[in-house]
């Protein structure tokens, strides 16, 4: 199986702006190198998809980051029968983070994921093929917080975030097409109030980063004692690892010191580390929420 390519351009009218998405899926159409602003990916762009009945995942990026930083995941998943839609979440990605720290991003990030998965549904190159069993949201950093918020997660926001200096409750919604989540060293001090992670009541493979110096342990900690069933978390801290180092390895221009993302702790291999990741996380999409995956 190759992996195929298609580009949408979603709309989010309440931000008025655009969400960037690409959608990889499985395909038996030849594929070649494209390149993805800096980042590479042998992909079948516009080809027709194979097979029937398959689930979507989402994967939300982490904060001022970039969709193609999990391409290597997205590949694997595809070619793996699974329909992986990348979003650039506007206002806080690498080519736009004007809303980084703001509580508008923590509002605008769910319903990214809401419109993103209504676009993916509607279209016709690939609607059609999409299981009715539910999607999975795969969040890495703030792309956790986003991924708790979309699955029932109730958020509050930092006064610091507020252009008034007052906390407050924030009007996310919960989207019950949602049925898994996969949380690579998220951050969560958004739901720190009593309950607030009372309603997210779903299956959650959990990697976090022993060295992680972003989301250190209570960030894990505190979604273990907030959600209802701390069961049916799989949790694993990753010994060594970084925060970064979840993603996947850079293009040699961009591995380099002065940027932290393309660093690991001195010793710890990624690109060894990752068909461990995504091996993992293939085998609890599908046993835990795509038991018909084809």
């Amino acid at each position: 199986m190759t992996v195929g390519c298609r580009a949408l351009d979603v709309a989010d009218e309440v931000q008025g702006a655009r969400i960037p998405v690409w959608v990889l899926y499985p395909t038996r159409a030849p594929e070649h190198l494209e390149h993805f602003g800096p980042y590479p990916l042998a992909v079948a762009p516009d080809a027709p998809v194979e097979g029937e009945r398959l689930p979507l995942v989402v994967i939300s990026h982490g904060t001022g980051g970039s969709p193609w930083t999990y391409r290597g995941m997205a590949a694997h998943l595809a070619r793996a029968g699974f329909v992986v839609a990348l979003l650039e979440h506007p206002g806080n990605s690498r080519s736009d983070n004007r809303l980084a720290g703001t509580a508008a991003n923590l509002e605008n990030r769910p319903r990214h994921v809401r419109l993103v998965l209504d676009a993916v549904a509607a279209n016709e190159h690939l609607g059609k093929w999409l299981s009715p069993e539910g999607v999975g949201v795969i969040g890495h950093s703030l792309g956790g917080y986003t991924a708790l918020a979309v699955a029932g997660g109730r958020p509050s926001s930092f006064p610091n975030e507020e252009p008034h200096g007052q906390a407050r409750a924030l009007p996310v919604v919960r989207d019950p097409r949602v049925r898994a989540l996969v949380l690579l060293a998220p951050a969560s001090p958004w739901f720190m109030a009593e309950g607030a992670l009372a309603d997210v009541d779903l299956p959650i493979l959990m990697r976090t980063a022993e060295r992680d110096e972003h989301t250190p342990a209570f960030h894990a900690e505190l979604i273990s004692r907030g959600v209802p069933h701390p069961q049916r978390i799989d949790h694993r801290v990753v010994p060594n690892a970084g925060h970064f180092s979840f993603q996947s390895p850079f293009p040699p221009s961009m591995t380099k010191p002065g940027f932290p993302p393309s660093q690991d702790p001195e010793g710890f291999d990624r690109l060894a580390f990752q068909p461990v990741l995504h091996a993992e996380i293939l085998t609890f999409l599908r046993d835990s929420l795509f038991r018909s995956v084809r």
